[in-house]
């Protein structure tokens, strides 16, 4: 046991972080109940796309225990990595059900994305891109794609339903499955409230007996089995290469490229913030943090999951001394050790996973803080991104509307000086999507 912690302390820099074995293994174990929900939560949504929800499971598990143990051996941080809510929530209602892409083409999508990716990372480009944008249109998307997901989780929630009248009203309060929901809702929040770890995982625990103890969910045929089978979604993604060749691909692969472009690296600098590790306002190390990001995107996209990206749940578990990739490693163990509890699926409807996209749509939308409302220039296309994502049911649109509003508007107000090179390029690049996904035949 001696040489297995003096191991762990000469790997992980146990000592000069001022930390033990002990304090990262809780660190671990609290950033993990945190995020445990993705495992739940990422079948569900990707099973509205049509995929089989126990390969996706498998899938979800997996790429998260590549991309924690990359995380840690690679840049040696406490911040775990799993297939993203923005990303899952852009696949299955902005590219298969409003574009009518089947998910198996749109897998391929995600895998091409996932190259370029890594290349990207490789050659430092992302890091250019990233500093190119304006701080408070990196705010928007987040506080966009939160309003999304949340408005999603709503919906399927049974608290909002279509209308002809006004398209969206309250949903029938006489559904027993819609107070479940409220129910999971109220206990996830007082939770939250009471800044207990893993809030969200411990409501939608709630949530699930709740609906087992009222018969409102069927009770499972057992709780531990063998992980579900990846055949369904394994390397779909490479054996529909051949139909990159339609245009419209190319607007998704550059949807999930921006997407994932800024999941993670805002997500790392407030997470190192926090853990006291930025150097001189740098990051140290960011760039085998991005790295491993790549990498564990690029894994995911061949096992059947959509792009991964560093989770800010991992904060729960730096706020408990968590503070190098040991945490990240532990994390990946429990990951591991998860993959046999797949039956739980069917328990997991959702009522219960709606409850945890309301929650993390309003720790997204916190960012609006950080916009500059009273610079004109600066509120409207961050208004229009922000909007844009709900209204339009697409991210890709929110997107398109706050990246081509931006430069003008700043060009109007007399900071032309103030447009990166690069957000002209992807002024372009946004005409060109919308083009793509608007103009050409089978885009509607």
């Amino acid at each position: 046991m001696n040489n297995l912690s003096g191991w762990l302390d000469r790997r992980f820099q146990l000592s000069n972080h001022q930390t033990s074995v002990r304090r990262e293994a809780v660190a671990g174990l609290t950033t993990f109940v945190s995020m445990a929900y993705i495992l739940f939560v990422n079948p569900s949504v990707l099973g509205t796309a049509g995929m089989n929800k126990g390969a996706v499971f498998t899938a979800t598990a997996l790429a998260s225990i590549i991309g924690c143990l990359l995380m840690a051996f690679l840049a040696n941080y406490p911040m775990a990595i799993a297939p993203g809510l923005a990303d899952n929530a852009f696949f299955t209602y902005s590219v298969v059900l409003a574009l009518g892409i089947p998910w198996q083409k749109a897998m391929t999508g995600v895998f091409v994305a996932s190259v370029l990716f890594t290349i990207l990372s490789f050659l430092k480009v992302r890091e250019i891109v990233i500093n190119a944008i304006p701080h408070d249109l990196k705010m928007a998307m987040a506080a966009g794609i939160g309003l999304f997901i949340a408005f999603v989780g709503l919906q399927e929630g049974g608290l909002v339903v279509g209308s002809k009248s006004s398209l969206v009203t309250l949903g029938s309060l006489e559904v027993p499955n819609t107070w479940l929901t409220i129910f999971g809702l109220l206990v996830i929040g007082i939770l939250m409230a009471r800044h207990v770890p893993g809030a969200i995982f411990y409501g939608m625990l709630a949530t699930m007996i709740l609906g087992l103890v009222t018969g409102l969910i069927k009770m499972p045929h057992r709780i531990i089995s063998v992980a579900p089978s990846l055949k369904p979604t394994f390397s779909v993604g490479v054996k529909f290469l051949p139909t990159m060749k339609d245009p419209q691909m190319w607007a998704v692969v550059i949807i999930f490229l921006l997407v994932a472009f800024f999941d993670t690296a805002g997500t790392l600098v407030g997470l190192a913030q926090q853990a006291g590790l930025m150097v001189n306002d740098r990051l140290p190390r960011i760039g085998q943090a991005l790295m491993a990001d790549s990498l564990s995107m690029l894994a995911g996209s061949i096992l059947g999951t959509t792009p991964t990206s560093c989770y800010v749940e991992s904060s729960a578990g730096i706020a408990v001394g968590g503070r190098t990739g040991l945490t990240s490693l532990v994390v990946a163990i429990l990951f591991a050790f998860s993959l046999l509890f797949s039956p739980l699926l069917t328990v997991v409807t959702d009522q219960v996973t709606a409850p945890a996209l309301i929650i993390v749509g309003v720790l997204m939308v916190s960012s609006m803080t950080e916009i500059h409302w009273d610079r004109f220039e600066i509120a409207l296309p961050c208004f229009l991104t922000i909007i844009g994502m709900p209204l339009t049911y697409n991210i890709s649109y929110g997107l398109a509307f706050g990246f081509l509003t931006s430069p003008i508007m700043l060009v109007a107000a007399g900071k032309r000086r103030d447009v990166n090179p690069v957000m002209w390029a992807l002024f372009i690049v946004f005409i060109i999507m919308l083009y793509i996904l608007n103009v050409l035949p089978g885009s509607k």
